[in-house]
């Protein structure tokens, strides 16, 4: 049988996805996400340099992944955080990359930043409706990913029952209705 490299690269991603959800990278380990991926630790640093590397790989997948299944649609940002929280809590291990990523980076840049905000930037038309589209984009997306990030936050203040399924549509239908709500604000700030 003749090897197949892309089929390796793409259980490596699958691999490498898992682990660092699970354990960031400080914590994932090369040789956990080569058992896993069936490949050997070699091909890995062939394919995708170092670990750092392979994470910003993940995550473009990741991005890429978000980008084709929850597109920004028209001008209706409720319904693209309604659809934004429906994938999130579909592929829980997303938000923990993002998550992180924020941990371990902080306020540096992060792999592909350029195309990640270019990819932000084409969703400011749904927030479009008055004021600065960006701090609503912004405040919709905090909406969407603080309550599935925290789920020990939300059984305490919202109640036990916020994890079940009638919960969580509960929950979808409030943040629909509060992203509806953000006020439009006075528009950019001076320096933008």
């Amino acid at each position: 049988m003749a090897y197949d490299s892309t089929a390796t690269k793409e259980r490596i991603l699958t691999a490498a996805a898992a682990e660092f959800a699970a354990h960031g990278v400080a914590g994932a380990r090369v040789d956990r996400i080569a058992a896993q991926a069936r490949a050997n630790k070699r091909a890995i640093y062939d394919y995708f340099g170092d670990k750092d590397k392979l994470f910003a790989a993940v995550l473009e997948r990741l991005m890429s992944d978000l980008a084709q299944a929850v597109p920004p649609g028209d001008d209706d940002l409720p319904a693209y955080a309604e659809r934004l929280f429906d994938y999130h809590r579909a592929h829980p291990e997303a938000l923990r990359l993002l998550m992180w990523e924020a941990l371990e980076l902080g306020d540096q840049p992060v792999p592909g930043e350029e195309a990640r905000t270019r990819h932000y930037q084409d969703k400011l038309q749904a927030a479009e409706g008055g004021g600065d589209p960006r701090t609503r984009l912004f405040l919709a997306l905090g909406l969407v990913g603080w309550s599935l990030a925290m789920p020990q936050l939300r059984r305490m203040i919202l109640g036990p029952d916020q994890s079940s399924d009638q919960g969580l549509d509960r929950l979808r239908s409030d943040i629909s209705r509060a992203v509806r709500a953000l006020p439009a604000g006075d528009g950019p700030p001076e320096n933008a």
